[in-house]
């Protein structure tokens, strides 16, 4: 049965949605299979994964709406393993429709349950707030991941994110936990980047990963083209952070994988080439 993880933080820009399309790319590559959704309506991870928004994309909005089927929603990527269930402007309106339905915080859960066996890992991207999406998409956790960018204003919003997690694990999500931290677009030169480190390290100890995410402009750059950071610049100083993110997320799972190698890497190439 596969392990669902949301990426969450209320605050927006703290590389939340890069941090979620990027694990998930190196997870599949080193041979786990991995479905990303896109829950957020502005569907970065969507576009960030390759995924064109057409007027006929079939996207989650169609799945809570009841309006068609899972196979008609899932779509593969550019990377063999990576599926996602994408998201347009769409589910902005879907908040809205959510508050009338039955069991509201759980639709998300129960549209996942259906497909739980067919993946390693489901990986959530949800929107930058705490709103009726963000409490399904935790709902449906098993576990959370937390990227908090090594500045002030992100670290203000963690008490209102922490209390919402242990709020739905009381009342919606009993088993939930907090996977990991990752510090984000951490400049190690920066005297403010070493304190909000080592305040986030003194508030969740060991849960926080020993892999930092550097600021790197071909990180910022990738999504643009519709790439994860593997394919779009492998040996960029960001794609070695995220590559050491996937194997320390995995080492922590006690799951075996296969090491990216230089064959790999050439496969890659390949894909990209062939666009």
């Amino acid at each position: 049965m596969g392990k669902i993880i949301s990426f969450a933080n209320q605050k927006g820009g703290v590389g939340k949605t890069t941090t979620c399309i990027n694990l998930a790319a190196y997870v599949a590559a080193m041979g786990k299979k991995v479905l990303v959704v896109d829950l957020d309506s502005q569907g970065n991870a969507t576009s960030g994964l390759g995924i064109e928004k057409t007027k006929e994309l079939k996207t989650i909005y169609d799945l809570i709406s009841g309006d068609t089927k899972m196979e008609e929603v899932i779509k593969p990527t550019l990377l063999e393993n990576l599926d996602i269930i994408p998201s347009t402007v769409d589910l902005a309106g879907a908040e809205i429709e959510m508050v009338q339905m039955p069991q509201r915080e759980k639709i998300i859960k129960g549209i996942l349950e259906q497909i739980k066996d067919s993946y390693d890992f489901i990986m959530i991207d949800c929107p930058p707030s705490l709103g009726l999406i963000t409490v399904n998409g935790l709902t449906a956790s098993d576990s959370v991941i937390i990227p908090i960018q090594c500045e002030f204003f992100p670290l203000e919003g963690l008490t209102q994110l922490m209390n919402t997690i242990k709020l739905i694990k009381f009342h919606l999500n009993p088993t939930i936990d907090i996977e990991g931290v990752v510090m984000t677009m951490k400049d190690k030169r920066s005297n403010l980047t070493t304190q909000v480190s080592d305040e986030i390290l003194k508030f969740f100890g060991k849960r926080v990963f020993f892999t930092y995410i550097p600021r790197n402009i071909r990180l910022a750059e990738a999504p643009s083209h519709g790439e994860p950071i593997l394919i779009y610049e492998p040996s960029s100083k960001g794609a070695e952070a995220y590559m050491s993110l996937a194997e320390e997320f995995l080492d922590r799972n006690k799951i075996k994988y296969n090491p990216i190698t230089r064959e790999t890497k050439i496969k890659l190439r390949e894909v990209k080439d062939n666009g």
